[in-house]
């Protein structure tokens, strides 16, 4: 397709035209600028000779010459003949809205759209006047429709005795066209007893979420986001019967994927009733179901290790498993997540090493049969509570999280060390990030090249190496596959190969380890606050 565009009349702003055609060459377009200050005898000119199938028009200096210059264009194209083709006009809001009023052009755009907005545009993906179509209502699909743009995501869920608050939320979050996936943020009986109203407790109702009972309360949850930009939704997944959720949720709210864990959301962790191995024997299950579904996996696995203070080498070993564990249940579509500022001590260079070696470890399982997908978000526990910092620490946050180019951003809200965001808070935040997000993609420095970023990265791989050994040996008697086995799973926690400072005295879990932050990394440390080796933490352990 040709597509050539302008400034018309005297306006010699171009930035905006550049940037339009630029889109359009790395779309796979011909291209054709006409220049700055375009007088319209010449777009008459271009659009004969260049035979543009669009042709783009930008004006943005004062409204009131705008329509006279506007109105005189279209006069001259009509009586030329040539206004058989698109016309497509950036500017002002001011200037656009004189233009969207005279007509005549597919699309109009003055810069408050969303992102991916002129690619969709360029791809034929919008109705007339350049409204969206309704997008894709499957995860995988809903990728690769919005690329090179990553989909957004956001948890929501007012507190409160009702689903009402929550309900008019989604739907205000829709109409903004502020996410592409809508996280039901449920309250702990949404999880644990939906389907035992006998153990729901009436004075915890909405503690920490939505306070959803029923089929009907998740479908007219479902139903308010039948609106604006069509977001997707998916709910936690439930920490008992399982499968029997998982099927409730498909039903419901045509979840957009599963979250699961190995060694939390148990009786570990106290989100559920489960003993740890039986946990993870039912993990395993779902992650099951949902491969023979062909709806997409994700692993929260190892965040919730770095989130209880765990050395790096854990929350990357961590990562290798759930990854292994996930392939080898017959999952197709695996979004591996990687928070960032879990725990939030980590330097930025040494939590972006901390990711690179979990995707090294982890991606690694990627083929044909067992694609994976990456979701990155702020660390849960990093935010300060003061606003105006909250609102910084989500911009240099994502900023770093997009040096890994993820397919799916889950947005933590800057409110998150005061309270559960509001939708206009879930909005504001989206609208950061898409800021952040733009300028990345405009040309972000490669910081993963930086040597002391490989340095460690390289370290993480060698070091998880060993401990994934020490995992497979540990159950090399009692299963043909430790690393997939729950019993080996379960005792790796029990004896402590895997273990986490905010353990100690949990009864699933050894609970010994020690950790402290140096130079910006989590290592394990000795008695004497001396850095291990996983070879000398192991020794400790009296295993090897």
């Amino acid at each position: 397709m040709r597509v050539m565009a302008g400034a018309l009349g005297d306006c010699v702003h171009v930035a905006g035209v550049s940037r339009f055609l630029a889109i359009a060459e790395q779309q796979g377009h011909e291209t054709l600028f006409t220049g700055p200050a375009t007088d319209i005898e010449s777009f008459i000119d271009a659009i004969h000779d260049f035979n543009p199938d669009i042709v783009g028009v930008s004006y943005r200096l004062t409204p009131e010459n705008a329509r006279l210059l506007i109105e005189e264009f279209w006069g001259i194209i009509r009586a030329a003949g040539l206004d058989d083709r698109r016309f497509v006009f950036g500017g002002t809001p001011p200037v656009a809205d004189i233009a969207r009023e005279l007509g005549g052009f597919e699309a109009v755009f003055d810069g408050s759209e969303a992102p991916g907005a002129l690619i969709r545009f360029l791809r034929g993906e919008t109705g007339q006047a350049g409204q969206a179509t309704i997008p894709p209502q499957n995860t995988i699909a809903r990728i690769q429709w919005k690329a090179p743009y990553p989909i957004l995501r956001h948890h929501f869920g007012i507190p409160a005795f009702t689903i009402a608050p929550t309900v008019a939320g989604i739907a205000q979050i829709a109409e903004a066209g502020a996410l592409d996936v809508i996280s039901l943020g449920a309250d702990q009986d949404a999880q644990e007893h939906f389907f035992r109203p006998d153990l729901q407790n009436p004075k915890s109702k909405g503690a920490g979420g939505v306070p959803f009972r029923s089929e009907e309360d998740l479908r007219q949850l479902r139903e308010a986001a039948q609106c604006g930009n069509y977001p997707l939704l998916r709910s936690y997944s439930g920490t008992a019967e399982l499968i029997r959720y998982a099927d409730m949720l498909k039903r419901t709210l045509n979840n957009a994927w599963c979250a699961t864990s190995l060694f939390f959301f148990n009786a570990m962790d106290g989100r559920g009733p489960q003993a740890l191995e039986e946990s993870i024997r039912d993990h395993i299950a779902l992650m099951a179901w949902h491969g023979e579904r062909d709806i997409p996996v994700e692993g929260n696995e190892p965040y919730h290790w770095g989130m209880r203070d765990a050395p790096d080498v854990i929350s990357v070993t961590a990562s290798y498993l759930y990854a292994y564990n996930a392939k080898k249940a017959g999952v197709r579509d695996y979004i591996t997540t990687y928070m960032f500022e879990s725990p939030n001590t980590l330097s930025n260079r040494m939590d972006l090493a901390k990711a690179l070696a979990q995707i090294k470890v982890a991606e690694a399982f990627a083929d044909a049969g067992f694609r994976i997908w990456r979701q990155t978000r702020t660390g849960l526990l990093s935010y300060p509570v003061d606003a105006a910092r909250a609102r910084a620490h989500l911009a240099e946050s994502i900023y770093l999280q997009m040096a890994l180019r993820p397919s799916i951003i889950h947005i933590v809200g800057y409110t998150e060390a005061h309270h559960a965001a509001s939708a206009g808070e879930v909005i504001e935040s989206s609208t950061m990030a898409q800021q952040v997000i733009e300028t990345a993609l405009y040309g972000q420095p490669d910081m993963k090249t930086d040597p002391v970023v490989q340095a460690r990265v390289a370290e993480l791989v060698e070091e998880s190496a060993v401990l994934i050994e020490a995992i497979r040996q540990l159950g090399a008697d009692a299963a043909a596959d430790p690393l997939g086995d729950p019993q080996t799973l379960a005792r790796a926690v029990q004896v402590g190969l895997l273990d986490a400072p905010q353990l100690k005295r949990n009864p699933f879990a050894r609970g010994e380890i020690r950790t402290r932050a140096i130079n910006g990394a989590i290592l394990a440390i000795d008695a004497e606050n001396r850095p291990l080796r996983e070879r000398q933490r192991l020794q400790y352990l009296d295993l090897v």
